[in-house]
């Protein structure tokens, strides 16, 4: 398997609500979920693939390996805990979820150890999230011949990481779009309106379907069952070239970054 081009986000997602969300989801046909050790969600998302009848091997779930647990023990066993959460032998992807380049603990002890989950069939694929050119090339010499899935990194309209975006296209490197909808701002944007009214769609699956035209996977979230409806659509939504190159013209670069955190991020590109 590799990685979907469409997904379910479940970042903030809790308790009754992501078990809400997550149901509703696979009965609308979605068939990737996105979570984290950080979102504190992974006991109720395996609860709700338990429970739903759908079989394991339809389902390509990521999970996350929060920084707490890089050191190399720590990451191993914390993913043995994330997949009992998950009731299940195996996730589809593992990433890194922060670079955290002044952390104690270096790349080298956690991608190496990322690696060895994989090899231990703890994973199936490996990835990271977050990560600039710098933190690729590394891992790149890290990983030698182990082969990364994919870089989830924020993508929306207002910032559209463009130098990123073409080192990743040149290299080869698959990118995934995380908050992809500018947490809902895509929503009240004039020029998206406009698009969407063109095609008789909805401004948040111009973005989608935006992303997705560059060749991204996404993982949007909602808590609203129509919502999970809608993004699904624009998998079927193609944009033109004006529509792109006006999409284009929203770019703001790093004032429109939402996540931020100081401890963790890279020297973004």
């Amino acid at each position: 398997m590799t990685v979907p081009a469409f997904g379910l986000g479940t970042f903030r997602l809790k308790d009754d609500v992501v078990r809400r969300v997550v149901q509703g989801a696979l009965e609308l046909g979605y068939r990737a979920i996105d979570t984290a050790q950080g979102y504190d969600n992974e006991a109720e998302i395996g609860e709700v693939l338990s429970q739903s009848g759908v079989p394991r091997e339809q389902v390509y779930l990521t999970t996350k390996i929060k920084p707490a647990n890089y050191r190399r023990a720590a990451l191993l066993d914390s993913l043995r805990q994330s997949l009992d959460k998950l009731q299940v032998e195996q996730v589809d992807l593992t990433l890194i979820h922060w670079p955290v380049p002044k952390g104690e603990v270096r790349p080298e002890e956690y991608l190496s150890a990322l690696a060895e989950a994989r090899e231990a069939g703890l994973t199936r694929e490996i990835g990271v999230s977050n990560f600039n050119i710098a933190g690729l090339k590394q891992a790149r010499e890290v990983l030698g011949g182990v082969p990364l899935a994919t870089n989830q990194v924020e993508i929306h309209p207002y910032l559209q990481n463009r130098t990123l975006v073409d080192f990743a296209r040149q290299e080869g490197w698959h990118l995934t779009s995380y908050m992809t909808l500018a947490v809902g701002k895509v929503v009240g944007d004039e020029v998206l309106q406009d698009i969407a009214r063109a095609h008789g769609a909805t401004p948040a699956q111009v973005a989608l379907a935006w992303a997705l035209g560059q060749g991204h996977s996404v993982i949007p979230s909602s808590t609203k069952r129509e919502n999970l409806a809608s993004n699904l659509q624009a998998q079927t939504l193609r944009l033109t070239e004006e529509d792109m190159a006006r999409i284009a013209a929203l770019e703001q670069g790093e004032t429109a970054r939402i996540a931020n955190p100081e401890s963790a991020r890279p020297d973004w590109d």
